[in-house]
């Protein structure tokens, strides 16, 4: 994940302001002061597993482990509570509840943050009646916290939400892109065309024509206008042969893979791809096209799923085959799931004779052969 990231930032400030707590209550007990109704033996094991399930939910969050994240977190939310209700002077400390309904934004639904809100607003509104026995302290204790949960829970969803539409309009960006570029290749392969049909049609045949005129005036000419006859009859052989040529290189002519690739990942924001291609490669439009969709299909992967900071692309000729490589530094994945985007990529280099390998561990990595004839 990028160090830039915010969330990062922000779950490495949460840890440290309740480590902060915990260090204030460990000074206030060596001190000799006494701040909850349970051993502190007790108290203190509850305190330190409280953090271990924070920290350790936070992390399955970002590797894409919801399950096991939503039962960490559950034993999180019981802890927070316990915590708070057995501590009733400990001042800030309910503050660890807002940590907990900040983190429900990423693990539960909405529906689960507001029973969570208010049980975590019960139990600061009962540590409050046994501190102090005040109605008016107890309402403004439980009203307090309700904001403070609620104003953080929907600041974390208005900034999650905003991250989701980043991303998707990245991905739709660089799918644009390659459709966009494909679109463009394919009206200039038009064109080329009709220019290859225009010269073999008209000027091909009248070369032709030509060349046969000059055959026969070749064998009634007579020295020395014969002479020039057969000069004029080699000229025009030799424009009749450069004309197929350039009509056969026309047809043949494949889109540029490294200017069409650069085109497609130019400007996107994260991750930073770097684009490679070998001087050597040289396809036909068919394959030019399928490893461009293999590509595209690769960045909006890595945008949308890989949370990574570089995804590099490199396509290299090997033994009769053209490999398309491409790997990233994000977080890759406990084990495989074909999407139909991969699955997209391993039809479209079957139908060319071809294969394709996917690695998930320690980032995403594909590996794509497609034979060269």
């Amino acid at each position: 994940m990028d160090r830039r990231d915010p969330n990062l930032w922000a779950g490495a400030f949460g840890l440290l302001v309740c480590l902060g707590l915990g260090l204030v209550f460990l000074l206030l007990q060596l001190q000799g002061a006494e701040f909850t109704s349970v051993a502190p033996a007790l108290w203190w094991a509850s305190y330190v597993l409280f953090m271990l399930t924070l920290v350790a939910a936070q992390w399955l969050v970002g590797v894409d482990r919801v399950r096991l994240a939503q039962a960490l977190f559950a034993v999180q939310v019981v802890l927070g509570i316990v915590i708070v209700v057995t501590a009733p002077g400990a001042g800030w400390l309910p503050i660890l509840v807002v940590y907990t309904a900040a983190l429900s934004a990423y693990v539960v639904s909405w529906r689960v943050t507001a029973v969570i809100v208010a049980a975590n607003t019960a139990a600061v509104a009962a540590a409050s009646w046994i501190s102090s026995s005040l109605v008016l302290e107890t309402v403004l204790s439980g009203g307090l916290y309700a904001m403070l949960q609620l104003g953080t829970y929907f600041a974390v969803r208005a900034q999650h939400r905003e991250v989701e539409m980043r991303t998707a309009l990245a991905a739709a960006h660089a799918e644009l892109r390659a459709t966009s570029t494909l679109l463009a290749e394919s009206s200039r392969a038009d064109e080329r065309l009709r220019i290859s049909r225009d010269l073999h049609d008209a000027v091909g045949h009248q070369l032709t024509v030509l060349a046969l005129e000059l055959e026969i005036a070749s064998h009634r000419a007579t020295p020395p206008a014969s002479e020039h006859v057969a000069r004029a009859r080699g000229i025009a052989g030799d424009l009749l042969a450069d004309v197929r040529q350039t009509v056969g290189e026309l047809r043949r002519r494949a889109p540029d893979l490294r200017d069409v690739l650069e085109r497609i990942v130019a400007d996107l924001p994260s991750p930073r791809i770097h684009v490679e291609v070998a001087d050597d490669v040289e396809l036909d439009e068919i394959r030019t096209v399928a490893l461009v969709r293999c590509v595209q299909e690769v960045v909006t992967n890595a945008i949308r799923h890989a949370q990574a900071a570089n995804l590099w692309i490199e396509v290299a000729n090997e033994s009769g085959a053209v490999v398309l490589t491409a790997w990233d530094d994000g977080r890759g994945a406990a084990r495989l799931e074909m999407g139909n985007g991969l699955r997209g990529i391993s039809e479209r280099v079957a139908d060319l004779g071809g294969d394709a390998s996917f690695t998930t561990m320690g980032g995403f990595r594909v590996e794509a052969r497609v034979p060269v004839s």
